[in-house]
């Protein structure tokens, strides 16, 4: 896997940062992706473990040495689709996850880990560059309804395997946007909200169903939804800016 000599002949090598006076001019992210040529240099560092410790990091179990040779080896597609085995929104945490599974990372012990989280995003951006992320619309619905409280990542990755898996999936949240922490706890310049955006487009295409301004236990009743998630008829807000209608996720 890989070359068997990358973590010898390569040093680890990081996203930079834009200027500190070039960041004064907005909010937007301030992290500068690396080169390709230089990404597949850093997943040659990954050396094909035989007990993979960044498995035991990775809160949600990322397959990280296969990506990283799929990377290395330039198969940047099939990278996405590993990728994406584990992880729903690798967008999401290739920018805002504290990344332990570098700190696990055996060539940690003597060295300097692999860059698996600007892996991670790199993989993700190019694949939305590419085209390849599209919605997956189940081919048969199940007939089963299911209600998911909260917008967070975790609700949002239940709600999205919930439908690809067929059930009609309506997804709850109290205030008045989707995206949970994401969109109210993490700063513009760590994670930019039109990435939440997207996700979330694809999502309603596969079928999930987004209500805002619904707390349940407030203004919408646990037992409601027991017994039929169809009776709240709350759709998405929309509202107008410029010339252009958006949804407000």
């Amino acid at each position: 896997m890989g070359k068997a000599t990358g973590f010898l002949e390569f040093e680890r090598t990081d996203r930079g940062y834009i200027k500190p006076e070039d960041r004064l001019k907005n909010y937007k992210e301030y992290v500068t992706p690396l080169p390709e040529a230089e990404l597949s240099k850093q997943a040659a560092r990954c050396m094909n473990c035989g007990i993979p410790f960044c498995h035991n990091g990775c809160p949600v179990n990322n397959i990280i040495p296969d990506w990283n040779n799929l990377v290395y080896e330039n198969d940047w597609r099939s990278a996405l689709e590993v990728l994406h085995s584990t992880n729903n929104f690798p967008e999401f945490t290739g920018r805002i996850c504290p990344a332990p599974c570098e700190a696990a990372c055996t060539l940690n012990i003597v060295d300097q880990p692999v860059t698996i989280k600007s892996i991670d995003c790199a993989s993700v951006d190019r694949g939305r560059n590419e085209g390849w992320i599209t919605p997956k619309v189940p081919e048969t619905k199940t007939g089963k309804s299911v209600a998911v409280v909260g917008s967070g990542p975790a609700g949002l990755a239940c709600a999205q395997q919930l439908a690809r898996a067929g059930h009609t999936v309506t997804v709850f949240e109290k205030n008045d946007r989707i995206g949970g922490l994401m969109r109210y706890g993490i700063p513009d310049f760590k994670m930019e909200k039109h990435l939440i955006n997207r996700r979330l487009v694809q999502m309603e295409a596969e079928g999930v169903e987004f209500r805002v301004n619904q707390h349940v236990g407030e203004n919408v009743k646990a037992d409601d939804l027991l017994a039929d998630t169809k009776n709240f008829r709350f759709g998405v807000c929309e509202f107008i800016s410029s010339s252009h209608v958006h949804r407000s996720f």
